[in-house]
């Protein structure tokens, strides 16, 4: 018994032909406006390294790794993404009237797609049952206050899979005799139910429910492009063509056909785009972001600015780029400007809540890059529209002037090594970039001290550049002052070129990732070592006895150490004894708030990163908190501070020199 029949008169196939014309040209029509509004985006050259882009799509899109990482949610939703892959091909078969399956069996493959096409509906019921007992029953905080949408969407693919085992029920069951179909074992349990009702009654059900399960298909397609769904077409291009720059690196404000920084001095002002203000300021990239959000809030479970209560929401973010884009399309395909600006929907005080800690791009199951369209638009905000905190103009002025953020003098900068007898400016195998808290700030020209000490019992050959060194620009960069990094780089590059050391070890992570991922572009190309890392091969070739410590240490993993620069172990390694976690570390750390240079920004005192951190610290029942990061230090002990708890934050090195075992030296 099947639905393929004249109603009242019409042949089934113009019935559904006509409601197929609707849906497929309202689709069409939508994803061409979507796909015009995303070219309006600058180049973007993402077009190189197909084959790890295919693995990435087989992986990421096809696979969902990322996606079940939450594991509820994550595999009620891949549950129905697989299941939907595995029926689609039946929609096929009930447009046609059963001539697909008809030629599956001309194959011999009828039967192991009819069991493929069962599986999937059934994976795909499974998935929206949890889904739909998530959002109802267990009610996260974050879907708290959701609209309804989602549980609708639900409830219509839920009735798309009931009725497809109807109808499939009903190809089973004749007026005389029934046929069951095993290699359809869903489809027979519902045959077997189905069995008693009456011929009559039985036609109308299979009728009404084929046409349920085309207009719920149908309806979805027009849905998809107007709702959060358009995930289902975002997401494809945003996995295929994810950044494959190293995580957290910036853009320079020009580059040249090899892809490296034009020097400041030939810069192309007439056609230079100081950030972004503009929909069309972005690339086509980041706008396809906003098509490809699936609303899961992973990025704003993990964003410490906020869940300290800041008005910053990288899903929202990402959100205001696609409904900005929806709200202004047709002025925007017409060449004209709205009103509204780019910065005026992200709001002044979202964007400079951002500590650029990459927690939201590291949770993203589809790569949406949330950190780059606020740190352009910091870009736009500071050297064109002249609009920034006001505690950053001190540190703007500092680090032209004195080329560190404390505009100290630059004599004063090896003040810290007196009495070390170390290399000031001359050849060695490493070159020691000390970094300006390092050098100028008091708690951490300690480490400093307590690095170089471990290094020279190491008998490591090392040199510090002294006077010469300057700030790497971290702080100017992170805060939207191109300018004035790019020209801190030219001439940090020339310094550290002219003592011909290539490899550099450093203290900050700051430091690590500026110099070893950014300088390449600037001319800078060195092999950069974090100097946990240097530590800990030096203790692993026992160059370095040191003893395991005996209080109780928790490590906090500095941001652009270990999520952004991959280095989890080597810290840990380096400290060797058993370490207390944190319930947030490793690649997963919580951010100290210091970083997106807003350690030089003042902050509310109930809105404040650090203590947050510093309360899973001090839930630990550590003795100490140790840290790779001058920034951390500084934020970690103020934050202990804050909330009363006097346990010590050391550096790596300090607790490594502290253990230092010297008797057989």
């Amino acid at each position: 018994m099947d639905p393929f029949h004249d109603y009242y008169g019409i042949p089934w196939w113009v019935l559904l032909g006509l409601w197929s014309f609707i849906a497929i040209g309202l689709h069409v029509y939508q994803v061409g406006f979507i796909v015009k509004l995303i070219r309006l985006g600058k180049d973007d050259d993402r077009f190189n390294s197909w084959k790890q882009r295919m693995k990435e799509f087989l992986t990421d899109w096809l696979g969902q790794r990322k996606v079940v990482e939450d594991k509820l949610a994550g595999y009620a939703h891949a549950l129905i993404f697989w299941g939907f892959l595995m029926l689609v091909s039946d929609v096929i078969d009930l447009g046609t009237g059963g001539l697909f399956a008809e030629l599956l069996e001309k194959i011999y493959l009828a039967n192991i797609w009819n069991l493929i096409v069962d599986i999937g509906y059934t994976m795909a019921g499974i998935g929206i049952l949890f889904a739909l007992y998530r959002r109802l029953i267990v009610k996260p905080e974050k879907l708290k206050g959701a609209s309804m949408e989602g549980v609708l969407i639900l409830f219509a693919i839920l009735g798309i899979v009931l009725t497809a085992f109807i109808v499939e029920a009903g190809y089973m069951l004749g007026e005389e005799e029934n046929h069951l179909n095993y290699w359809e074992p869903v489809g027979v349990l519902f045959a077997k139910q189905m069995d008693s009702i009456d011929t009559e009654t039985l036609g109308i059900i299979i009728d009404v429910s084929y046409w349920i399960h085309m207009i719920l298909i149908g309806g979805f397609l027009i849905e998809i492009p107007q709702t959060k769904h358009s995930h289902l077409i975002g997401t494809i291009p945003n996995v295929m063509f994810q950044d494959h720059n190293a995580m957290g690196t910036m853009n320079p404000m020009q580059t040249d056909e090899n892809d490296v920084a034009v020097k400041t001095d030939d810069l192309d002002f007439d056609n230079l785009t100081l950030g972004v203000n503009k929909f069309e300021d972005f690339t086509w990239r980041q706008l396809s972001d906003g098509w490809a959000c699936t609303a899961c809030a992973r990025c704003q479970d993990v964003c410490p600015a906020y869940n300290s209560g800041k008005t910053l929401n990288p899903m929202q973010i990402i959100m205001d780029v696609k409904n900005y884009g929806k709200e202004h399309g047709s002025l925007l395909l017409a060449g004209e400007e709205p009103e509204e600006t780019i910065v005026d929907r992200f709001t002044p005080d979202a964007i400079w809540a951002c500590t650029t800690c990459y927690a939201c791009v590291d949770a993203c199951p589809v790569h949406i890059e949330h950190v780059p369209k606020l740190t352009d638009t910091r870009r736009h905000l500071v050297m064109e529209a002249s609009e920034f905190p006001e505690e950053l103009q001190n540190l703007f002025n500092n680090l032209e002037r004195n080329s560190n953020p404390w505009g100290m003098g630059a004599h004063t900068r090896a003040d810290w090594a007196e009495g070390l007898d170390l290399k000031i400016g001359e050849p060695a195998e490493y070159l020691f970039y000390v970094g300006c808290a390092g050098s100028f700030d008091d708690r951490n020209k300690k480490v400093s001290r307590a690095t170089a000490k471990l290094l020279k019992e190491a008998g490591v050959d090392f040199s510090i550049l002294g006077e010469m060194e300057m700030c790497n620009g971290d702080p100017a960069r992170r805060a939207g002052n191109e300018f004035l990094f790019q020209m801190m780089a030219e001439m940090n590059v020339d310094n550290m070129n002219s003592l011909g050391t290539l490899k550099v070890i450093t203290a900050c992570p700051h430091c690590f990732h500026t110099i070893g991922k950014e300088y390449e572009k600037f001319g800078g190309k060195y092999e950069v070592y974090h100097h946990s890392q240097v530590l800990n091969d030096l203790r692993q070739k026992g160059k370095l006895k040191i003893n395991n410590f005996e209080d109780k240490v928790t490590f906090h993993d500095p941001c652009y150490l270990g999520r952004i620069g991959g280095e989890t172990e080597a810290p840990r390694e380096a400290l060797g004894g058993d370490l207390i976690e944190m319930e947030r570390h490793g690649e997963k750390s919580f951010c100290c708030g210091g970083g997106g240079a807003r350690i030089w920004m003042e902050e509310d005192a109930d809105k404040r990163v650090n203590e947050i951190r510093a309360k899973e610290a001090s839930k630990t029942g550590a003795d100490c908190v140790a840290v790779g990061c001058p920034f951390c230090m500084t934020m970690m002990s103020d934050g202990l501070k804050e909330i009363g708890d006097v346990k010590p934050v050391k550096d790596i090195s300090e607790i490594m020199l502290e253990n230092l075992n010297t008797e057989e030296a």
